[in-house]
């Protein structure tokens, strides 16, 4: 429908969103943002409505509008946006939609109760994103207009998922239009149009930012004859355009009022104007509705209060009316030109609605909100509708507030808004709760947050550990939270001593188990420690007896497992003390990748242990659950990230070198929208390194260490999957800078011989230092193969001996070099590691001289990505077939 009066200089504006419409619909379907921005009053819904008029029999137009008093309901605004569609499809064909999203961001969307953990809020947004798009892709489906009128006042849940969505605009046939005030946007330091991040490589959708400018004095004059007729003269319009300063809406309020007094439009009533105009807002429209009556002004307060789609019934309960006064109020407020509508009804525009609601004095405002939350809560809308009225009123020792007030962070965490929880159990603790009740209070604080904000988590948990009242089960619980927060913020060595500093306050018992199996994880994850052969050796006194009887014993047993690893123990031992910790063969539950009670820590050092046990297949088992417990449950972040990176793991481990960059390269990106600097950052760009080296793309490799300041210094809390210096000095020998590569190297043994850390395959620096210096210092570099190869059949692996075994045959006379080489090959062609199995192939063809043995690692090394080496083997094939 057109409006109902034209618009004044929007050409430009007009054809810009007529282009963006164009694209969308001119059988391109390319997507694109398109911002107007504009004080209030300028404009900015009417240019919306133009636009839903332009669009109307091309698109698809869904529209939602942000409101002033509603900022704190999560997902208010993406509710309005996505209404249509969830009203114009049957509930099944709905769930249908949302895949297997359904469960995670259904509840968001008041679609379905929550079930299942905590949902991670960028899970939700992903689920939103996949709805979204389905809905956008659907064959039968009109391309796809979304408009948010007043983006300024929206949700702070909406914006986060539209700052993301609009990121995937150029891959929809989607175009989003938005309009807000700029400074208000700004003051609420949110902005959904910003750069996407450059060092994920890909664009950025299409975006026209448009300006709204006030009307000049001849559009103004166009405006008041349009409605007071031709007749009226210069100095009267002129005027109109000063009182109001070009602005649309104040000049479309003040020509009304002009004629509902019947002015006439000459020079002789000009002097009138800016009376007549200071009644249209402020203190003037306060005492214009206080004329209408005492009982109109009260329902207007109570207007103001509830907000948005504003109930009759409920604005009279708030009133203190019956239905008959409320319909008769609503009448005269809608003759002033105040409301709009019937039920529900909404304030004519925002300045009226922000005007009525700031004219109600601060006592009476605030007891209004409170008797709000009992009339939503009497209408059965349940306590997370309830609460944005709850955060309005000022604490008062009432504990039914706080009672109310954490039913409703539970609802919002159940539906992934963790902010919203936040607000709610913050005010809680202001009411203030009973002294026994504080501790538990900020336990759940701490709680809401541990998936989005680790450090406010550890913040909040340290006050619960420190206030009297939590106890038992819940205090040891509280410890583990913020021992896992602090090790998220990259603070393992707090974490340690937290757990330490709990476990000597605990009686011996199950909970002191624990504690002590979470502070060897922390002690033992550290980049750094002071003697780490001690803590081994305590921890294989703790744990070497152990038959896995709770999830205590078997965490212990896993924290043996991948200790004995990194050390280098007999592998056969290593995958023993793993079988002991699974309950066949499965993470026990309580122990899974979503549980909270121990993290996601545990299976995922069970998985890395068997990746560098050379039990690849039971590692690759594992990281393909943790990407699908994680999806299921809506942990898209970080989690995700990491899981991810642990299939890239795999996949480098098996040689399957394409598949392992495509995973890593998905963790990375993962990672970016979960944060900068995040431990999962240094994981996946430390393999993906590590994975470029061995196809042979050193120059990609350099590239993505330059972008993640790959390199030291090193992160000082959490070692890094592998060792990150053995790859940087891999990296540094692969571009020919030697003396930095050895110095490297050399830094790293030192750091990891001290700990008793021999495991070649996770740190090969070993190797790679015995090659850097062949030339240099053979004998030096001899002996340093020599000590690997021992340590590698210490640990027994097929993989770990045939590495160590094709270094030492650098440093041997020509017949004992082939024959270690073919030892090499052996153990090498027994395990899983394809790429390892190409190397020594070709190595031992080189040596050999056999074109056959060359063709074959040309084979091995082409199926596995690393097409460096399968250039190097066709090229010595060739020499071999072809001498000079």
């Amino acid at each position: 429908m057109k409006p109902s009066r034209p618009l004044y200089e929007r050409e430009p504006e007009l054809a810009a969103a007529a282009e963006a419409v164009d694209a969308l619909c001119g059988g391109q379907a390319a997507g694109g943002l398109l911002v107007f921005t504009g004080e209030a009053g300028i404009g900015k819904t009417a240019l919306l409505d133009e636009i839903r008029a332009m669009a109307a029999d091309r698109c698809t137009v869904w529209s939602a509008r942000g409101g002033e008093t509603v900022t704190s309901v999560p997902f208010h605004v993406v509710r309005q946006l996505l209404q249509p569609a969830l009203d114009l499809f049957p509930p099944d064909e709905v769930r249908a939609l949302f895949g297997d999203w359904f469960e995670i961001t259904a509840p968001a969307l008041g679609l379905a109760e929550p079930s299942g953990p905590q949902p991670d809020p960028q899970g939700v947004r992903d689920g939103l994103d996949f709805f979204v798009s389905r809905l956008a892709s659907r064959s039968s489906h009109r391309p796809l207009l979304l408009m948010v009128d007043d983006a300024h006042w929206a949700d702070g849940e909406s914006l986060a998922w539209l700052a993301g969505f609009t990121l995937r605009l150029s891959e929809l046939p989607v175009l989003v239009v938005q309009a807000h005030r700029p400074q208000e946007l700004a003051d609420r330091n949110a902005d959904w149009t910003h750069e996407r991040d450059p060092r994920n490589g890909s664009g950025r959708p299409a975006l026209t930012r448009v300006a709204l400018r006030p009307l000049t004095p001849d559009a103004t004059a166009a405006l008041v004859r349009a409605t007071l007729g031709e007749h009226a003269d210069d100095p009267f319009c002129r005027e109109v355009w000063a009182v109001t300063g070009g602005n649309p809406y104040e000049a479309v309020e003040l020509v009304a009022k002009a004629q509902d007094d019947e002015m006439p439009p000459v020079e002789e009533s000009a002097g009138l104007l800016r009376e007549l105009g200071a009644s249209a807002r402020g203190s003037g429209l306060v005492t214009r509705l206080e004329r209408l009556g005492t009982n109109a002004n009260r329902f207007a307060w109570a207007a103001a209060v509830l907000g948005t789609d504003i109930s009759q019934e409920l604005a009279a309960r708030l009133a203190g009316m019956s239905s008959a006064e409320a319909a008769d109020c609503t009448a005269r407020l809608r003759d002033a030109r105040i409301v709009s509508g019937f039920d529900p009804l909404e304030f004519v525009h925002p300045l009226i609605a922000s005007a009525v609601y700031r004219s109600i004095p601060p006592a009476t405002r605030t007891a209004m909100h409170g008797r709000a939350a009992w009339a939503v809560t009497e209408a059965g809308m349940g306590a997370a509708a309830a609460s944005r009225h709850l955060l309005e009123v000022h604490p008062d020792d009432d504990q039914e507030v706080v009672a109310q007030l954490r039913e409703a962070a539970g609802q919002h965490l159940a539906v992934g808004a963790p902010e919203a929880a936040r607000r709610c159990l913050e005010c809680a603790l202001a009411e203030p709760p009973r002294p026994h009740e504080r501790a538990v209070l900020q336990y759940e604080l701490g709680c809401a947050t541990l998936l989005s904000s680790p450090s406010t988590t550890v913040q909040h948990l340290r006050a619960a550990l420190d206030t009297p009242g939590l106890d038992g089960t819940l205090r040891i619980d509280a410890t583990f939270r913020l021992a896992a927060a602090l090790s998220h913020n990259n603070q393992l060595k707090e974490a340690a001593l937290s757990l330490a500093a709990e476990a000597a306050r605990t009686e011996p018992g199950p909970g002191l188990m624990c504690l002590q199996a979470a502070h060897f994880l922390w002690e033992g994850m550290q980049a750094t420690e002071d003697d780490g052969p001690a803590r081994s050796a305590r921890l294989a006194r703790i744990a070497d007896h152990l038959k896995g009887r709770d999830n205590a014993e078997r965490a212990l047993l896993t924290l043996r497992a991948f200790d004995a690893m990194l050390r280098g123990e007999n592998a056969e031992m290593v995958v023993d003390f793993l079988e002991r910790a699974l309950v066949d063969g499965r993470p026990a539950r309580g122990l899974g990748w979503t549980d909270t009670e121990w993290g996601f820590e545990l299976p995922a050092m069970v998985g890395i242990t068997y990746a560098f046990t050379d039990r690849l297949d039971r590692a690759e088992e594992l990281f393909g659950e943790a990407v699908r417990a994680f999806e299921i449950s809506g942990w898209s972040g970080a989690h995700l990230a990491f899981a991810h990176t642990l299939l890239g793991l795999v996949h480098r481990r098996r040689g399957r070198l394409a598949e392992a960059e495509g995973f890593l390269r998905e963790g990375l990106r993962l990672a970016d929208r979960a944060g900068s600097g995040l431990p999962v950052h240094w994981d996946a760009t430390c393999l993906l390194i590590d994975t470029l080296l061995a196809r042979g793309r050193t120059a990609d490799a350099r590239l993505i260490a330059d972008r993640y300041d790959f390199g030291p210094p090193y992160p000082a809390g959490a070692m890094v999957l592998p060792d990150a210096p053995c790859v940087h000095g891999r990296l540094l020998l692969a571009e020919g800078r030697i003396e930095e590569a050895v110095a490297e190297l050399e830094a790293a043994g030192a750091a990891l011989e001290p700990r008793g850390r021999f495991n070649g395959v996770w740190a090969p620096w070993a190797g790679d230092l015995a090659r850097a210096l062949a030339d240099t210092d053979p004998d030096r570099a001899k002996g340093i193969a020599t000590r690997a190869r021992a340590h590698a059949e210490r640990f027994g692996t097929d993989t770990a001996i045939g590495e160590a075994l094709r270094c030492l045959a650098l440093f041997a006379p020509p017949e004992e070099a082939v024959r270690l080489l073919a030892d090499s090959l052996r153990h090498l062609e027994r395990s899983s590691s394809a790429y390892e199995h190409a190397l020594a192939r070709f190595e031992y063809g080189a040596a050999t001289r056999s074109a056959k043995e060359l063709a074959r690692a040309h084979k091995l090394a082409t199926a596995c990505g690393a097409e460096t080496l399968a250039n190097r083997a066709q090229q010595a094939r060739a020499s071999i077939r072809s001498p000079e």
